[in-house]
């Protein structure tokens, strides 16, 4: 599946917003085919399934589900090959997509919850700006 991600590539510019939208669709599927080996690579069982690592993409490809200029959608689908690239490449390591795919901003604010109860305000509010 990784060797999949290697070949796909996003054309410069789509000729409509059906072909952009087929695109996304076509990287969704191959993202959520690859989670399980990246699980594996990465050694993620023991922080996180594979089936909420692709909940998590879900989340990631639908906060942008509202555009609809096709050349917008070519560059985030660019953007999206280059993540998942680095991946690929592991020119990310695993705290990298454990911060921001497994445990992400709900997980860090229960963590905060937890730990900062006796901090200051000025601590809490650097916690949730400088952590996502």
């Amino acid at each position: 599946m990784v060797h999949m991600a290697r070949n796909m590539r996003v054309p410069q510019n789509s000729a409509s917003l059906a072909k952009a939208k087929k695109m996304t669709l076509e990287f969704f599927r191959m993202c959520c085919r690859s989670v399980p080996e990246y699980v594996e690579i990465y050694s993620l069982y023991d922080i996180v399934s594979p089936s909420k690592l692709c909940s998590a993409v879900t989340v990631e490809v639908r906060k942008n589900s509202n555009v609809t200029n096709p050349k917008v959608i070519d560059m985030l689908l660019f953007k999206g090959m280059e993540e998942l690239t680095n991946c690929v490449d592991h020119s990310k390591q695993r705290h990298h997509l454990v911060g921001k795919y497994a445990i992400g901003n709900q997980g860090l604010e229960e963590e905060l919850g937890h730990k900062d109860q006796g901090s200051s305000n000025f601590m809490k509010n650097f916690y949730s700006i400088n952590y996502f």
